[in-house]
């Protein structure tokens, strides 16, 4: 068997993304790749990923129109997701891309959607909220295609407050079967498509201060899970780094 260049084993050893010795991800993303990616996607995201997504991003607004207060959705792209909001919560969108945030604002316009307060342009792993500033805060779709999931995920924390409760809609990978084996030949293209096919979960469970109280795979076909997580108060986090 011929043996792989020095060149090309460099080049996949760079694309892994590890921790604690362990592969996480595969297929790095930096903020300019995104942004390209998105600004060729904004003119038929609604049309594409956005009706693969559509059931996944459906049932999560359905979850939190029970809820009360405030909401910030992380990644709102184009706004498809904002019609469905209840009128009794506030919703507030951030979103890293201008293309997309265009489209969202013209939605929200168009429809007349008043419990839309804020549409912002805003990187997620630096969000310009205070600390504890709304009861809800969920990212869908969002984690897969962020430079740094760890960082998001503690922002998103930072910003609910205790007693609230983050949500995720995100693709988590497989290791086994033909969805496995895709997801790791999709990998090295990350920077292209805009989103890690390769994706551990263990990349989320990174705060102390939330706790998983969900976990549910989604239509269609389990692609997507949806994971709950609420924010502990200041003394049960107290209590807990006591111990």
């Amino acid at each position: 068997m011929k043996s792989m260049p020095h060149s090309e084993l460099r080049r996949r050893s760079a694309l892994l993304e590890r921790a604690q010795g362990r592969i996480v991800g595969i297929g790095r993303i930096d903020e300019s790749s995104v942004l390209d990616a998105y600004r060729r996607w904004a003119p038929v995201y609604d049309h594409t990923f956005g009706l693969v997504a559509r059931e996944g991003r459906r049932h999560a607004v359905e979850v939190l129109n029970q809820r009360e207060g405030r909401v910030l959705e992380v990644g709102v792209g184009t706004g498809l997701s904002l019609p469905d909001y209840e009128k009794h919560l506030e919703v507030v969108g951030i979103d890293l891309s201008p293309e997309m945030l265009e489209k969202a604002r013209e939605r929200v316009a168009e429809k007349d959607l008043e419990h839309v307060t804020g549409l912002h342009e805003m990187d997620a792993s630096d969000l310009k909220f205070p600390d504890s500033s709304f009861d809800s805060v969920v990212a869908m779709f969002v984690m897969t295609v962020v430079p740094e999931p760890e960082a998001v995920m503690r922002e998103l924390s930072r910003v609910t407050k205790p007693g609230g409760e983050v949500m995720l809609v995100n693709h988590f990978s497989q290791t086994e079967g033909v969805r496995g084996w895709v997801e790791r030949r999709m990998a090295p293209f990350a920077d292209r498509i805009g989103w890690r096919s390769v994706f551990d979960v263990d990349r989320v469970m990174v705060c102390d201060d939330l706790e998983l109280v969900e976990r549910k795979a989604l239509r269609p076909f389990g692609l997507f899970t949806m994971m709950r997580f609420a924010k502990r108060d200041g003394e049960a986090q107290r209590t807990i780094a006591a111990e």
